[in-house]
């Protein structure tokens, strides 16, 4: 019978975050795979969703999203970053950071242009840039302090570079970038007329003392930054779908052509919900970083009295794990038997690499679940046997 399936998606598989979760459930695991945070939203933000759907809040909102949260993005833009943002003109609400990165894309990069992206990578950047037509091209974040060698990056630009794609603070390895690699990844920008697409959904959580550099405030990248953000990392609120895309005027103009024939508009009493948050006090973002970074050091210390060497992530709530000394057995193998034999879903982390040979030995935990299922994916660790035997 025909095959009714697109050729767009005939490379294309089940994520690699349902087939965890699907592990996790078979065998009653932790699911350490999935960045989604499971605790409640906080309070204030519960009410305002409440108070939302009473008032009548209930229908579309406008294509470039509600006044309000329009509003209360600019205002948290300058707040945090002194980045001014018209809200009429600079903000757009969208279904989540996902859906404003695949609308970038389609809205920005024609067929043959190259479009450079870090790896490892969040899963859905590259099929986002094929399905637009464009070609990624891989820089990778060298292990183990995942950063970017400068000549790889700038031999990486040509005359046929449309746009880059910047995650910080970076999921899945957790680095933060520096100001001056944010310097020279807008000097290269500027020098071959390249729009930059940051994705900064995780900018409340670094730890160390890091500071998250927002690239749209560098010299002269205000007009060719696209800066995406939501409200799921910040406010455990990832089902709720709130995202948001803030650059010059006339980028908004093509999302808005793509969005009124695709997904059209954001959820709207959850827009007035993350208005609220956005304006909540300067402790809540503070508290917030603290709390993971506490996460943090619980997850850690449990990898490393397993024999196992984490990273230390700067920011987002991911640690990552080399297997190549603990197992002969690859990443993904290593966490089928993780949540079969420890009762552990990790990530394996080859779908995070267009060449999947680079990740394959490399495994991703989250710390972004409750105290208490993470203090039981804990005790797990600690009483596995010997990692060194596991997946053989």
């Amino acid at each position: 019978m025909h095959s009714w399936t697109a050729e767009r998606l005939a490379s294309y598989t089940e994520s690699v975050f349902e087939e965890i979760a699907a592990l996790a459930r078979r065998y009653d695991a932790v699911n350490l795979g999935s960045g989604t945070p499971d605790s409640p939203p906080p309070v204030p933000l519960q009410a305002a969703l409440s108070e939302a759907v009473v008032a009548g809040h209930n229908q579309y909102a406008p294509v470039p999203g509600e006044a309000i949260l329009r509003e209360a993005v600019a205002a948290h833009s300058a707040r945090f970053y002194g980045h001014q943002v018209d809200p009429a003109t600079e903000v757009s609400i969208t279904s989540g950071a996902t859906e404003a990165m695949h609308a970038a894309l389609l809205s920005f990069v024609d067929p043959g242009d190259e479009v450079i992206v870090f790896e490892p990578f969040y899963d859905c950047y590259v099929p986002g840039i094929q399905m637009a037509g464009g070609i990624p091209v891989p820089i990778t974040l060298h292990a183990p302090s995942f950063r970017f060698d400068p000549d790889e990056l700038r031999n990486a630009f040509s005359s046929r570079t449309r746009a880059l794609i910047l995650n910080t603070p970076h999921n899945p390895t957790g680095t933060v970038f520096s100001k001056s690699e944010l310097a020279l990844i807008a000097e290269l920008c500027l020098e071959f007329d390249v729009l930059a697409i940051t994705d900064e959904v995780y900018e409340h959580i670094v730890y160390d003392g890091a500071h998250h550099v927002r690239l749209a405030t560098l010299p002269g990248m205000r007009e060719r930054t696209l800066t995406l953000g939501g409200a799921g990392k910040t406010f455990s609120c990832s089902g709720w779908r709130i995202g948001w895309a803030i650059g010059s005027a006339p980028l908004h103009g093509a999302l808005s052509r793509l969005r009124q024939f695709t997904v059209f508009a954001a959820p709207t009493p959850a827009q007035f919900a993350i208005a609220a948050g956005l304006r909540l006090p300067d402790a809540y973002f503070h508290e917030l970083a603290v709390e993971y970074q506490a996460r943090r050091g619980i997850l850690t210390e449990a990898l490393a009295a397993s024999n196992l060497t984490p990273n230390r992530p700067g920011g987002s709530f991911f640690v990552l794990v080399d297997i190549a000394s603990s197992t002969s057995a690859g990443g993904r193998q290593f966490c089928h038997d993780m949540a079969r034999d420890v009762g552990v879903a990790p990530c394996p982390m080859d779908t995070f690499y267009l060449n999947g040979h680079l990740g394959e030995r490399l495994v991703r935990f989250t710390f972004c679940l409750s105290r208490g299922k993470l203090e039981t994916a804990v005790r797990r660790l600690t009483k596995m046997r010997p990692v060194c035997q596991v997946a053989q």
